[in-house]
């Protein structure tokens, strides 16, 4: 076998081999998932396939074959804690396939998984493995002897190995297609190694070198929801091959990072850190780690998943935050690095994912911004741990406070651990598994959703007919039940429908369904796959009967409004902000069209004016729609229609035109025949949602008229407070400095008022040997005199004990303050102003060494001075 294959070599070796076998090459689907509620991510090369598994759409092509960018970081196929300690876990990997719906199956598929590997890569056949389904009497599956006695013909019988269930039966989830697979594994130990130990008995059991690297999966079967097996209709074959872990193995290195798929990024890497790789282990970790995540990062980024607080967003700003934990813990790079590591990596990948490398700027710039707010967050995180340290009982940090700092502020919990560490404390790890437990169980219950099995009804297309009308005759073809959050919900599948499933930022219909006298309300409309799928609170009495499919009318007329004049601002935010602008996310409705959009500065008021001017003008122009289905995908870029990065388009699309030389996109959503129907555009905000990307909200039509109704009657009343001027702003503004002229005298008096409390209290003072103490019932000003006078005499005088019960006008409150004698004691200010907050008809809580509570009856406040007085023995 030769070394010297590159990685490109090896990857259009592999198209060259499949296309000589009458596959179809087909790019790769997006990284990112839309219109599959199952999946966040692409997670497996058959994802984008799923609906020709699941018989919702029959294939054009029998044959396929491709090279698919994968995320495993979450969910059943979760690699990320052993990415970069281990040379053979990714996040982002490179899933090489080949697909058959309904053509070849086991034979041609193990004869040609044998023929390239040996025959075009030249793997030496006695360092390959392979592994059959031994079958599983709990399921009544028997052994795969079809795969075995095909293998036979190509591979030594000894090196055909059996695997159980968990290694060799392949399942899409926990329903759906399923089927046996058998995997071939690759040898790479050393020759000495190999001598010493039996290769067979480390394939299936971890070890670095003997590793899986094709997996051949026979879809045979359907999991339903009962668990049960049943036979499908079609056979299918679903192969993966990692390329990574292929490139190692023809490159014959010992690490899938020492291959050109990665070492360019790790030299870039320890050039950044001033070190080199293979110095140390712990360094050597880091740098696979950040070689791992960035590729994850941009991928995820240049097909429109941004970093954010929630979902999919979630999952890419936790792989950053883990990259540059990593490059701050062991490299000790303290600013953003990993955005000098884009545009490499977008050279790299150029030619096979263009989609990065026309979007180089804007993806630099959103790791960039990522990475300097996740090192001010670790700033604030240490700083707060230092404060935690100044009050840390037993050496150890509660579970509770290291919770609290990843939850609220996303401080990394293992770099609390390490920091902890140095400073020769500990970290209570077991309560913290146990607080995020009991947050992973409040996730589960609110997201708990029971799925049942599809029951059919009716055989026959399933289409969608809603451009052209918004009533059908039809019928329902299948129906399920889902149980959300312990309430029944019915779901069903209709012949043809007019309802719009939620799609592409697009609403879905509702409306209702005629079965005879019975009017059964539609709540939704959603999309899973290629299925349209109608949401129902019960289900008709006869579910095999026809029916009539209404759409509400007047509320699809209002998403159609707000969704041309997204294409119509879209068009606008171009031409006056610039041709970088692209739509990055949206969401229209009947009520508000939402649009995200790349753009590193704030949308000033005058561009927001042009932009509106602009749509406004379009509307007025009376366009009439130009509307092309199911045109080739080539001619319609040849049209120069806006296409959007990490949407997977097919052969044939939809382009909708308003004016050719204005805004021509692609788009499945619903739209009005002339833009004079939108009536009207109105911004009503503008917004950052994450780094380098905009926010605006605008309304059209009825909307907009209500909103500018609204606007006008507001603006009468302001006029009547203000007894009618001649100009409201002068009238408002001349308001605006009278009250902060009251404010600055307000703030004067009280402070002199805090002051002469203050200098009244310094005599009160009771000398209790080794600390003074002040029990006192005082007029304030506010609650923060109470704090100041607290926190004053605190760094005034020596070790004070302060309780202070209050009035604000006729409001009671109580402040207290412990010094560290107190608090090494046992005391807690918190526990305390909560206990004696009771006496006042109040709460309240802070640290433990100050505190403060509000009340309703300061009659109350006697009964604290009492309280505090036993307390502290006066």
């Amino acid at each position: 076998m030769s070394t010297n294959w590159t990685s490109a070599e090896i990857k259009k070796a592999f198209y060259t081999f499949f296309e000589s076998k009458g596959h179809k090459i087909v790019p790769s689907a997006p990284i990112v998932v839309k219109g599959d509620p199952t999946l966040m991510f692409t997670n497996a090369g058959m994802n984008q396939f799923k609906d020709f598994f699941l018989n919702n759409a029959v294939a054009t092509e029998k044959r396929i074959a491709n090279s698919q960018k994968c995320l495993r970081v979450s969910g059943k196929h979760n690699d990320l804690e052993e990415v970069g300690h281990d040379h053979y876990h990714h996040t982002m990997f490179e899933m090489l396939g080949n697909w058959s719906f309904g053509d070849y199956f086991k034979e041609e598929s193990i004869a040609w998984a044998w023929e390239l590997l040996t025959g075009v890569y030249g793997m030496p056949k006695d360092r390959l493995y392979v592994t059959v389904f031994e079958g599983d009497s709990n399921e009544g599956l028997g052994k795969d002897t079809e795969s075995a006695e095909f293998w036979k013909k190509w591979i030594d019988p000894s090196r055909i190995l059996l695997g159980n269930k968990k290694d060799n039966f392949w399942e899409m989830g926990d329903t759906g297609p399923c089927g046996p697979c058998t995997e071939i594994h690759f040898d790479n130990r050393t020759d000495a190694e190999r001598a010493a130990v039996e290769g067979s008995t480390l394939v299936n059991n971890d070890h670095e070198q003997v590793i899986e690297i094709w997996n051949l999966v026979f879809m045979q079967y359907n999991r339903k929801a009962d668990g049960s097996l049943e036979k499908l209709p079609e056979q299918h074959v679903d192969t993966g091959m990692g390329f990574e872990r292929l490139v190692r193995v023809i490159q014959r290195t010992q690490s899938n990072y020492d291959t050109d798929v990665f070492k360019f990024i790790i030299t870039k890497t320890a050039h950044i850190a001033n070190t080199n790789y293979g110095n140390t282990e712990k360094e050597d970790i880091a740098m696979r780690v950040i070689a791992d995540h960035i590729r994850a990062l941009c991928m995820c980024i240049a097909d429109g998943q941004l970093p954010a607080a929630n979902g999919a967003g979630y999952v890419v700003r936790r792989i950053l935050r883990r990259a540059v934990r990593y490059g701050y813990s062991y490299l000790g790079i303290e600013s953003p690095f990993l955005c000098q590591l884009v545009e490499p990596l977008a050279e790299y990948f150029k030619m096979d994912y263009p989609e990065l490398h026309s979007q180089i700027d804007f993806v630099a710039k959103v790791v960039e911004q990522e990475e300097a707010s996740f090192f001010r967050t670790l700033s604030k995180g240490i700083t707060m741990l230092q404060d935690q340290f100044a009050h840390i009982e037993n050496s150890v940090l509660t579970g509770k406070a290291a919770f609290e700092l990843y939850d609220t502020y996303g401080f990394p919990v293992d770099l609390t651990e390490l920091i902890c560490r140095e400073n020769g404390y500990s970290m209570d790890m077991a309560s913290f598994e146990a607080e995020m437990a009991a947050q992973k169980a409040r996730s589960k219950q609110d997201a708990a959703k029971e799925t049942g099995d599809w029951n059919v009804v009716n055989d026959g297309e399933e289409i969608f007919v809603g451009y052209d009308t918004m009533q059908a005759k039809t019928k329902i073809t299948r129906y399920r039940t889902v149980l959300v959050k312990g309430k029944e919900q019915y779901q069903v599948v209709l012949a043809e429908t007019p309802f719009y499933a939620e799609s592409g930022g697009q609403i879905g219909d509702t409306g209702w369904l005629e079965i005879g006298d019975e009017k059964i309300s539609v709540l939704d409309c959603q999309k899973e796959n290629k299925l349209h799928i109608h949401v129902l609170e019960k289900l008709p009495a006869n579910t095999n009967s026809a029916l009539i499919a209404n759409v509400n009318t007047i509320r699809r007329a209002a998403i159609t409004q707000h969704h041309s004049a997204t294409h119509l601002m879209h068009s606008a935010l171009r031409q006056v902000l610039g041709v970088h602008v692209t739509q990055k996310g949206s969401l229209v409705s009947d009520k508000i069209l939402r649009f995200d959009f790349n753009h590193f500065s704030k949308v000033e008021d005058d561009q927001l004016q042009k932009i509106e001017a602009i749509v406004n003008s379009k509307i007025a122009e009376s366009i009439s729609l130009q509307e092309y289905r199911d045109m080739p995908i080539d001619e319609a870029s040849a049209m120069g229609a806006t296409m959007l990065f990490g949407e997977k388009y097919g052969d044939n699309v939809r382009v909708i035109v308003f004016d050719p030389t204005y805004s021509m996109e692609l788009c499945g959503g619903t739209h009005v025949k002339n833009t004079q129907e939108i009536s009207l555009f109105k911004f009503i905000s503008e917004s950052s949602v994450a780094s380098g990307v905009r926010r605006v909200e605008a309304v059209v039509g009825a909307s907009a008229i209500a909103l500018l109704n609204a606007a006008l009657n507001e603006n009468e009343s302001i006029k009547e407070v203000l007894n009618r001027p001649k100009n409201v702003l002068e009238s408002i503004l001349k308001l605006k400095e009278e009250n902060t002229q009251i404010r600055l005298k307000l703030a004067a008096y009280e402070q002199a008022q805090e002051m002469a409390t203050k200098q009244q209290l310094q005599s009160k003072f009771m000398d209790k040997g080794n600390f003074k103490l002040l029990i006192e019932k005082v007029q304030l000003p506010s609650a923060e005199a109470a704090k100041n006078i607290c926190f004053q005499f605190k760094n005034e005088l020596e070790n004070v004990l302060i309780v202070l019960a209050y009035t604000i006008e006729d409001k009671p409150g109580i402040a207290i303050l412990l010094n560290p004698e107190a608090i090494n004691k046992g005391m807690n200010a918190s526990q305390l102003v909560r206990e004696w907050g009771k006496l006042i008809e109040g709460g309240g809580g802070g640290q433990d060494f100050f505190a403060t509570a509000g009340g309703k009856n300061a009659a109350g406040l006697d009964k604290v001075i009492e309280a505090a007085k036993q307390h502290f023995g006066v």
